[in-house]
């Protein structure tokens, strides 16, 4: 674009200084305003078309489209961007990236060079959320869910932790504390101080309410995880 822009600004104003102006003007389309034909990490950089990207590869990984996905999705940007510049992203997405093929590897690269562990710890805590609006999470979701961890250098008990959320199974609790069930009482107590600094709210302050939103809910499945437990070992 900056060298297109080079040989319009010399062909209009038949001189250097045009061929300078057209460079300028063309790079700054090039970095403002248009997308790469490959991948979304190396389109303008925006969070919301990346995390977009990654709701798409997660929602198509079952080879069907749940319009319950699609739905929670719309409303997530809506209540976190608006609904003008939500439209705007769903625009820009559909008219020049789904249709390409887009790497999640490069995108996740794009998060993990961008923001901290605790903002990719929500992020996965919201691709779960996408997975289980239609009511689960498919072992094709958990397969890409556990991809983009792997991606977003997740530890292994905080994935678990985040799965045990939003899957049903057999000492959910424990596993949402990162401890076994035959764990003693004081490896539950430091285990759910050291989840409580991680995923505390005010972690992830640069975000929007939405985010914080999620943030809070995650919290409170920590507190309540801990609360069950205590409430069977009569812990004091």
């Amino acid at each position: 674009m900056r060298f297109i822009g080079a040989l319009i600004g010399m062909f209009i104003m038949k001189s250097w200084l045009g061929l300078f102006i057209g460079y300028f003007v063309g790079l700054f389309i090039e970095k403002n305003f248009t997308f790469s034909s490959k991948n979304l990490s190396t389109s303008s950089g925006k969070f919301e078309l990346n995390l977009l990207g990654l709701a798409a590869i997660l929602i198509k990984s079952d080879g069907e489209v749940s319009q319950n996905e699609l739905d929670y999705v719309r409303k997530y940007f809506v209540s976190v961007f608006g609904k003008n510049r939500a439209n705007n992203i769903f625009k820009i997405f559909n008219e020049n990236i789904n249709k390409q093929k887009i790497s999640s590897t490069e995108i996740c690269r794009f998060f993990l060079l961008r923001s901290n562990y605790e903002t990719r710890l929500q992020l996965i805590h919201f691709l779960f959320s996408v997975a289980k609006a239609d009511g689960m999470v498919s072992n094709n979701e958990l397969s890409k869910l556990k991809e983009f961890s792997n991606l977003f250098k997740i530890s292994l008990a905080d994935f678990d932790s985040i799965k045990a959320m939003f899957v049903d199974q057999i000492g959910s609790a424990y596993k949402i504390l990162e401890v076994s069930s035959d764990a003693t009482n004081e490896q539950i107590k430091s285990s759910y101080r050291r989840l409580v600094k991680i995923h505390h709210p005010d972690k992830i302050q640069n975000l929007g309410d939405s985010y914080k939103k999620i943030a809070k809910e995650k919290f409170q499945k920590i507190q309540d995880a801990y609360e069950k437990i205590k409430k069977e070992r009569a812990i004091k």
